[in-house]
């Protein structure tokens, strides 16, 4: 049997086979190309404000069940009922006042903490002895809610603004700077050799090289913070808050003013939208040099 396999491996092949080589990778897909048959496998041409069509079918089951009665009113109230109260909100100034003492809020917290975490990321990507310091640190604060500080930021800050923009400055921090350093440390290495080979300076190396790997991930970062202050704003304006989106929602449950509370919620989630859209517009438009399924 072992003498025969040597025989079969060398043998001559059949003829079928000689005269019918097997087409390689090139000619079918230049076969392809040439029969109009190729297969789309990306996502397809992206439509303008398609999406809105999710949120839309929300207000429209919600209406739906509403208006069908499936909806108990004391429980949430419907589509109709909260628009009216958004109304008599703004014609009263008080939806106003409180939504411009909560963007400012938030953004304070998400200025100072995209700063931070940009510093930071920097800081432990481009050097062994920051990543020793700060990168460990900032992992054990990840594992640590913003918001399972409050009772100590409290402590140490009090019950005013500057413990209210700092919790949501540290859920911002540690967002950007996660996504920020993973980008920066998975600049390929041949860039890095490529300018040490070019004798770039550090200011050189970190504009031409550093800024442009590590923007995609800066950019997933800054989305998530966007969030972030968010939900840090919510729990912070129900601290001894007197004005603030948080303060009229609390206000609002103590009074069971469901629609009041609704009007509170799609207004967070309107500014969360449009927050992140214009975040998605410039990370277009700074990263346009990059051709990704999202185009």
């Amino acid at each position: 049997m072992t003498d025969i396999l040597p025989q079969v491996r060398t043998a001559e092949p059949a003829a079928k086979d000689r005269a019918e080589p097997a087409p390689t990778v090139r000619e079918r897909r230049t076969a392809t190309a040439s029969t109009g048959t190729r297969r789309r496998l990306g996502p397809g041409r992206a439509i303008p404000f398609a999406r809105l069509t999710g949120p839309v079918l929300v207000v429209l089951i919600w209406w739906a069940a509403s208006a069908s009665g499936y909806l108990d009113p004391r429980i949430l109230s419907g589509p109709g009922t909260v628009a009216s109260t958004a109304v008599d909100l703004i014609r009263s100034g008080r939806l106003q006042s409180n939504v411009a003492v909560s963007l400012q809020r938030a953004g304070f917290g998400l200025l100072f903490g995209v700063l931070a975490g940009v510093l930071l990321a920097v800081a432990a990507g481009l050097s062994r002895t920051g990543e020793y310091l700060l990168d460990g640190t900032l992992q054990v604060k990840r594992a640590i809610p913003s918001l399972a500080l409050l009772p100590l930021m409290i402590l140490w800050l009090g019950i005013g603004e500057q413990m209210k923009v700092t919790v949501i400055a540290l859920g911002v921090t540690v967002v950007v700077y996660i996504n920020t350093y993973a980008s920066l440390t998975g600049i390929d290495r041949r860039y890095v050799e490529l300018g040490e080979s070019l004798d770039l300076t550090r200011v050189q190396f970190i504009r031409k090289v550093v800024v442009p790997g590590a923007l995609p991930g800066f950019f997933v970062g800054l989305r998530l913070a966007v969030t972030a202050s968010w939900l840090g704003l919510v729990v912070v304006e129900q601290v001894n808050a007197t004005k603030g989106l948080g303060y009229m929602m609390f206000q609002a449950q103590l009074y069971a003013q469901s629609d009041v509370i609704i009007v509170g919620l799609v207004v967070y989630g309107i500014f969360g939208f449009v927050s992140d859209a214009l975040v998605r517009a410039a990370e277009r438009r700074v990263l346009s040099w990059r051709r990704t399924l999202a185009d």
